[in-house]
């Protein structure tokens, strides 16, 4: 039989080395990850791969026994077994079972109404998002019999060893027993082990099923990641076969789920929750045969779990099989992997869908492995009742995609339970509980990389703030920009080819097939001409940027008491964020936190980033700043992601205001802010933002690149200095505008909006998308976009400069017009394809 680990091993040159088990435990696949990019798969673990519920309930059950020989039953007991979401659920439950007398408990991603955590920690480059522990007995983690840690696979064993080290110092404990199927550590990571358990004075006890290690050659990451993209570009991301015809409708089981019997470890599950669950499984199993005997033909059956929902479906799993049902047993994941169709790989075929359980983290893809092409007749697919949505049931959603490929599909929902008595903590939000410390992801089939872990306060005391996601990153390592002048909550993309042709991403965007944040624009080169032109208008306008500045610093220190954190919207806010705090420190001696945050239209803020921010800093403190306001779909934007997350104000400060979208502002004049002129260049040397699934996991900050090569070409510094010098001249005209402004009715009034509608209609476009109103848009439409026409307001003058000049460049048309709220506003052409530019580049002529 051909080893799963094959087809990576021969190409890269990945070694598996250890106990002759290993190749049947674990074979290899290929992501795209900057970090590292092959993965090890778990043959046993039943995520990514089916296997017979047996096969899989067995392994963890088998290092249970083993885990209770070495513990004796008195100090078994006493025991309590914690799972890592999402992989190791089911494992640890089945290790749970193994040991017998002591109860469950695993983290989870999902918070719950009404439930306060004990605590929890975040893994900050695997594919989870924010990990919680919701015990129903806040006592449950504060006891002192040992503690059985339970994961798929260590890699350095550091997410489990800085576990132990949290919760040891809140409840100290004598002994700690680690367990995985495989342990991959190098030596000397062994040899951390015993040093560890000397430090913390207590035993740690390891118990693994097999172990080894994976060689990795040199350049492996580089080779990986060539071998990803030239895969992608020959076959596409996704393999699956030829689809049956969709099954004409799902059948539901008659599951009679035993009332108020937890669905699993989220909340602990104890030995009689467990001798519980054995007396109704010949029942359930009854329930869900019925449904599939209503199918004829059903012989071999796929239960598919739903991705932290793993021990009921293998349970149920078992159950059939011991009826004799032919059955294997997966589940779906967070995880997205690479697939080829060979079989000496371990992901032959994946089935992509939207999450349908409303997850905290937002919307995102979810996947299944090897489902499509088993040669199933039948699926029946498990999950809770909080994902029994309407998303599941869409087209496009998990029953449907099942339907395409399997011919029958039963569905089996367990529910979702939720404790009757919630722990008397504090509320909690990811990334606010305890003290935290930098460890490494261990499981095999998530990312290995940076995580952090939370240590879990008492049940009466407040969870304190922590730090649970990367530092931000600052220059000169990332950006021109001087490390205090700002902290970006991005990750780094720089080495990753993102750049393509503005032809080409037009075509993509405008087709559906692909987002604007999916890629990014050739960076625009300005010629001699145009960077005179760049020079000449931050000499005549950095006066009145600096009041500007002034004026919008001013109110903002006003009207928000405590000491504000600036929050730039990247990239077109970070600019004028770092002038507002440049400011702030020359009038007041203020030293303003300033960070830069990504925003997509259309996907929301960076969720992950609102959760760093809130671990280090008051959310009422924060402001959300930007360079300018279009027709506000940012604005509006923002106010939406925010319901989500307790305590941000959702009003944006800017410099201008032309569209009367936001309450505070410098000024609402449309006019020309030398910033929008350029891309990086006067950015830091920062792209736009990325945001793309294959690069940018749940739980990581959204990407960006960092030009260094453009050091030569970077006005960053300069922009900045000289309308920084300017400050003292305005200030007294400053003074004098915010006590206008601050009697004065600033309610928006949406003014922009309304003539972006108009616009949009008159000429004939029917989608605002592709007006973009103001100085600075505009400019991006002739940067990034591909121009149609340009609308001028009569008479704008000096402002309109380097827009003209650009025009030109591009030979796009503009069009003198009278009304108009803005200096000038960019149309994208309406209907684009490749045609829609002539031979040399340039725009058609507007029909």
């Amino acid at each position: 039989m051909v080893w799963t680990g094959t087809w990576v091993a021969e190409r890269l040159g990945v070694e598996l080395i250890g106990d002759e088990e290993l190749p049947a435990l674990l074979g290899l696949a290929l992501r795209r990850n900057p970090k590292r990019a092959h993965l090890l798969v778990s043959g046993v673990l039943g995520k990514h791969v089916p296997r017979r519920p047996s096969v899989v309930y067995g392994a963890g059950l088998d290092l249970g026994r083993r885990v209770r020989a070495l513990l004796g039953d008195e100090e078994a007991a006493r025991a309590v077994v914690l799972g890592y979401a999402e992989t190791a659920t089911a494992l640890g439950h089945a290790v749970a079972d193994g040991l017998a007398l002591a109860p469950y408990l695993h983290s989870t991603r999902r918070p719950v109404p009404g439930v306060a955590p004990a605590g929890g920690f975040e893994e900050s480059h695997s594919h989870a998002t924010s990990h919680l522990l919701l015990p129903e007995d806040p006592k449950l983690l504060a006891g002192e019999g040992p503690l059985v840690l339970v994961d798929d696979e260590f890699s350095t064993g550091n997410t489990v060893l800085n576990t132990i080290r949290d919760l040891h110092e809140r409840h100290p404990r004598e002994r700690y027993v680690v367990v995985a199927l495989v342990d991959m550590r190098a030596a000397a990571d062994r040899d951390r082990l015993d040093a560890f358990a000397e430090e913390i004075g207590a035993r740690v006890d390891l118990v693994a099923r097999a172990a080894g290690t994976v060689r990795l050659p040199e350049g492996v990451l580089e080779k990986g990641r060539a071998l990803v993209a030239e895969h992608e570009a020959r076959h596409g991301a996704i393999r699956e076969p030829e689809t049956v015809p969709l099954a004409s409708a799902f059948v539901r089981a008659a599951l009679d789920w035993p009332r108020d019997l937890p669905d699993g470890g989220r909340h602990g599950f104890t030995p009689e929750h467990r001798e519980r669950l054995e007396a109704a499984l010949p029942s359930l199993a009854a329930g869900v045969g019925e449904a599939l005997r209503s199918r004829p033909g059903t012989g071999r059956v796929l239960v598919l779990g739903f991705e932290e929902l793993m021990y009921a479906p293998l349970r149920l799993g078992t159950a059939l099989e011991e009826a004799g049902h032919d059955v294997r047993y997966s589940t779906t994941t967070r995880s997205p992997v690479l697939a080829v169709d060979d079989p000496g790989y371990a992901i032959r075929t994946r089935l992509v869908f939207p999450a349908h359980d409303d997850p905290a983290d937002g919307p995102g893809e979810r996947y299944a492995y090897n489902v499509a092409g088993g040669g199933f007749d039948a699926v029946v697919l498990v999950v809770d009742s909080a994902a029994d949505t309407p998303a599941l049931h869409a087209p496009g959603g998990l029953l449907a995609r099942l339907g395409e490929h399997v011919p029958h599909v039963v569905l089996a929902v367990v529910p979702s339970y939720v404790p009757s008595r919630a722990p008397e903590t504090a509320p909690y939000t990811p990334g606010t509980a305890g003290t935290t410390r930098t460890v490494e992801n261990s499981g095999a089939d998530e990312a290995t990389a940076d995580d952090t872990v939370t240590e879990v306060p008492d049940a009466t005391e407040a969870p304190e703030r922590s730090s649970m996601l990367p530092e931000p990153l600052r220059g000169p390592a990332f950006s021109s920009y001087a490390p205090e002048e700002v902290g970006w909550l991005l990750q780094d993309l720089s080495d990753v080819e993102l750049e393509a042709p503005t032809e080409e991403r037009e075509e993509a965007i405008q087709s559906g097939g692909a987002h604007y944040a999916e890629s990014l624009p050739v960076e625009y080169q300005p010629s001699e001409r145009y960077q005179e032109l760049f020079h000449a208008a931050l000499e005549a306008s950095a006066a009145r940027i600096a009041r500007a500045v002034g004026t919008v610093s001013e109110t903002v220190l006003a009207e928000r008491p405590g000491t504000p954190v600036l929050v730039s919207l990247a990239r077109a806010g970070t600019p004028v964020g770092v002038l507002m705090r440049r400011w702030a420190r020359a009038r007041h001696g203020l030293d303003l936190p300033h960070y830069a945050v990504s925003i997509v239209r259309g996907r929301g803020i960076d969720a992950n980033a609102l959760r760093w921010l809130a671990a280090h800093h008051d959310p009422a403190d924060v402001v959300f700043v930007d360079g300018w306001t279009g027709k506000g779909a940012i604005t509006r934007e923002l106010a939406e992601a925010l319901k989500d997350f307790d305590g941000f104000d959702p009003d944006i400060a800017v410099l201008a205001d032309p569209g009367s979208c936001v309450r505070t502002y410098g000024t609402r004049e449309d006019f020309l802010i030398p910033s929008a002129c350029l891309n990086s260049t006067v950015s830091g040397l920062i792209s736009r933002t990325v945001l793309r699934s294959d690069l940018v996991g749940p739980d990581d900050f959204h990407g960006a690149k960092f030009y260094r090569e453009l050091a030569g070409s970077d006005v960053s510094g300069a922009f900045l200095d000289a309308v920084a010098a300017r400050f003292e001249e305005v200030a007294a005209t400053v003074d004098t505008d915010v006590k206008e402004l601050l009697t004065a009715d600033r309610a928006p009034t949406w003014e922009g909006w309304a003539a972006v509608e108009r616009i949009s209609e008159e000429y004939g476009i029917h989608d605002v998308n592709l007006v973009k109103p103001g100085v600075g848009e505009t400019t991006r439409v002739l940067l990034r976009r591909v121009p149609w026409k340009i609308l001028a307001k009569r008479g704008a003058g000096a402002d309109l400069a380097h827009v003209r000049l650009l025009a030109e460049q591009r030979g796009v048309p503009v069009e003198e017009v009278d009304d108009l709220p803005y200096s000038c506003v960019g149309l994208i052409h309406p209907e684009y394809t490749r045609g829609a530019t002539g031979a040399d580049g340039k725009a058609v002529v507007s029909r």
